[in-house]
């Protein structure tokens, strides 16, 4: 995974995922960020594999974006065609996604701790708490 910073788009996988955002018509991208969150969510107790991870955090932060109180996102690695309008029925999905990234088994989680972590976690919390509150 080539990461170069701790913000949902600096990475690889999220700039790739961003991609795909982009490449799905209009009326479908609340599903690819829907399905981000129910693939975390779904490994339950299971070991938690970095990449998964990565997308639903850029999921969580696309939508995040949208509500009050939420940083934009305005980085070259994030999809480049605006987002519509995302249904409100994604935010319970999505904080439930972040709390699974935070608690091990979590392959992303054990790659933070080894380097900056405490910084990676708390913008992870901060997506969590936007989406909480809104």
């Amino acid at each position: 995974m080539g990461t170069w910073d701790i913000g949902p788009f600096d990475s690889d996988t999220a700039a790739d995922f961003s991609y795909r955002v982009d490449e799905a018509p209009a009326e479908k991208k609340a599903e690819v960020l829907r399905a981000t969150f129910r693939d975390v969510i779904e490994t339950g107790e299971e070991y938690l594999d970095a990449d998964v991870a990565v997308e639903a955090i850029a999921s969580a932060a696309l939508l995040a974006a949208q509500c009050p109180g939420g940083d934009p996102v305005t980085t070259s690695y994030a999809p480049k065609d605006p987002l519509p309008s995302l249904p409100a029925a994604l935010r319970p999905e999505a904080v439930a996604a972040l709390d699974r990234v935070l608690v091990e088994p979590s392959e992303l989680l054990e790659l933070w701790e080894e380097s900056d972590g405490e910084a990676w976690k708390a913008g992870v919390r901060k997506l969590r708490a936007v989406l909480a509150g809104a």
